[in-house]
């Protein structure tokens, strides 16, 4: 059942939507004549609608309320046009202006036009009765249009520029005077403390450097310095522009530029204090305990400490391994309390992330985990010769995906840690340093050769070869007794990995000349008969034109 309230309200209402129109209509229309509006009685309880500014060049003059059909801000923006037509009206006296009373409220009327109606829901809003503040209302627009007319008169433009001018002197003034007295600070500090500062470490194992503590404290100061220009350059920037009327509203709001945005950052960072606490401090430790873990390990890595059975070439991939445990470790502590992890659309992201995570590292994973089991197992080292597969040559660099490899032809390869891991490694220079490599190459001797004869030249030829180890003895094999021929095997011992080549070179040339000089032949693989003369270079035609160097002497 409906109250005789309701009727009320609703019968007040529609009157209102009728008048209001034509009242705050933009442009010059003149209101309605009070005598003619419908007469309605103010009910006790209205529903506040929202209110809005009416402001001329950026300084608020007062507030007005709306209703549904006729919003605050297309009213207050109505008012305002009406105010700077007035304004601009040569001939418009503000004493003129004046406060007439009607059965909806106060209008307030510059001769004929009206210039907005003064309701009872407007003075709700103030806390005064309504005619007090039409009045204010009326003496405060007269104010606005004299200042308005002020402010863009010849005399007021001069003055303002004048002050804008001596502003902006005394802007360049302050900001030299910051740069000039922040460079002197610094050369004082510099020329009195900087020689003070020391490193902070545990004998010698630094943790921070003197450079470092002295570049911290130059930041500092040149934030503050950038900070002090910052400063003097927001308040000449809002006294310039306060000086016009086109820009004093820029100006009357730039501090809420600033300071708006800043409120509601303050406002949420203010509800997640507890969690940002919790946070920073978990951020700072984990930070620090990096950078220890990080200066430690390169202490070892420079043999500055030494950990029983910890080889120094483990000691970089051993930190990256630490760095990974302990940040993953910081984020899954941290995770609860970062502000908005609870919420549907941060888990949504999380899971996303997770899966494209998982479905394209498998393969980065599997490489970084078998870089880290060659390294541990010193499978070889930076610099060792090795062959991995198909691929001989030099590493040049260990990495967590993959290996870096010179060839003999100076080819870089870069194979995959997981395929190396899956793959033969050769490494030819593990115990060249101490063993010695054993160098073999095979040659085959017809059987009218005596055996004991090959063997010997076969070793003469190692003995005539430079560069092989000297305190490890050559020696031969009889690998196999062929059809037509003997297969031996000399083996000579070097301790240079990366010489193999010009040593074969070396003991092959050897080889050949030694058995040119005994007249014995070296079968080929294939035979069909003996020769009727031995397939022998005499030594004097060793050094045939083009080869250079004078040949041997007989006997």
């Amino acid at each position: 059942m409906t109250s005789w309230l309701d009727v009320l309200c609703a019968t007040v209402g529609a009157a209102l939507l009728v008048a209001l129109p034509g009242l705050v209509a933009p442009g010059h229309a003149a209101e309605p004549d009070a005598a003619k509006l419908p007469q309605a009685a103010a009910p006790p309880l209205e529903a506040e609608s929202p209110s809005a500014p009416v402001a001329i060049d950026g300084s608020v003059l007062f507030h007005v309320r709306g209703v549904s059909a006729y919003p605050a801000e297309k009213r207050a923006a109505a008012i305002a046009e009406r105010i700077e037509a007035l304004a601009r009206a040569a001939t418009f006296q503000p004493d003129t202006l004046r406060a007439v009373e009607s059965d909806l409220g106060t209008i307030i009327q510059a001769g004929e036009k009206t210039v907005m109606l003064v309701t009872e829901s407007d003075a709700r809003m103030e806390g005064v009765a309504r005619k007090v503040l039409a009045a204010a209302f009326v003496a405060r627009i007269r104010d606005a249009i004299a200042e308005y007319r002020q402010m863009r008169s010849r005399e007021g433009l001069i003055r303002s520029g004048s002050s804008a001018l001596g502003a902006t002197a005394v802007f360049a003034l302050l900001v030299a005077l910051v740069v000039v007295l922040g460079r002197r600070l610094q050369s004082r500090l510099e020329a009195r403390y900087q020689a003070r500062i020391h490193s902070v470490g545990i004998q010698s194992f630094q943790i921070v450097r003197a450079e470092r503590i002295w570049g911290a404290l130059v930041n500092i100061l040149r934030t503050l310095r950038a900070l002090a220009v910052l400063v003097v350059a927001f308040v000449y920037l809002e006294y310039v522009l306060g000086l016009f009327p086109w820009t004093r509203g820029t100006g009357n709001q730039l501090f809420g530029y600033v300071l708006d945005p800043l409120g509601v950052i303050g406002k949420g960072i203010a509800g997640q204090i507890p969690n940002l606490m919790f946070l920073a401090i978990l951020f700072v430790v984990a930070s620090y305990l990096l950078k220890l873990v990080h200066l430690f390990f390169r202490a070892v890595e420079r043999n500055e400490v030494k950990l029983s059975g910890f080889e120094a070439e483990w000691a970089e991939p051993t930190y990256k391994l630490a760095r990974f445990m302990i940040v993953a470790f910081a984020l899954v502590v941290a995770y609860p309390y970062i502000p908005g992890s609870n919420s549907d659309a941060f888990k949504g992201v999380s899971i996303f992330i997770g899966v494209v995570f998982s479905l394209g590292s498998s393969s980065a994973v599997a490489n970084m985990i078998a870089g880290y089991m060659m390294t541990y197992r010193r499978a070889f080292r930076i610099g060792d010769r090795v062959k991995i597969g198909a691929v001989e040559g030099d590493v040049t660099e260990m990495r967590l995906q993959v290996t870096h490899v010179r060839t003999v032809k100076n080819e870089e390869v870069i194979i995959p840690n997981s395929s190396i891991l899956n793959n033969e490694v050769m490494n030819y220079s593990a115990r060249a340093g101490r063993e010695g490599l054993i160098l073999h190459t095979n040659i085959g001797i017809g059987y009218e050769t005596p055996w004991r004869q090959v063997e010997a030249m076969l070793l003469e030829a190692a003995a005539r070869t430079p560069g092989l180890k000297q305190d490890a003895a050559s020696f031969v094999r009889q690998k196999a007794l062929g059809d037509f021929a003997v297969t031996y095997e000399l083996n000579v011992y070097c301790d240079n990995a990366q010489a193999m080549g010009a040593l074969y070179t070396e003991l092959h040339r050897h080889i050949l000349d030694v058995f040119n000089e005994y007249n014995v032949q070296i079968m080929t693989p294939a035979y069909e008969g003996d020769p009727e003369q031995p397939k022998v270079v005499p030594k004097e035609q060793w050094f045939t034109a083009p080869a250079k160097g004078t040949p041997p002497q007989p006997g």
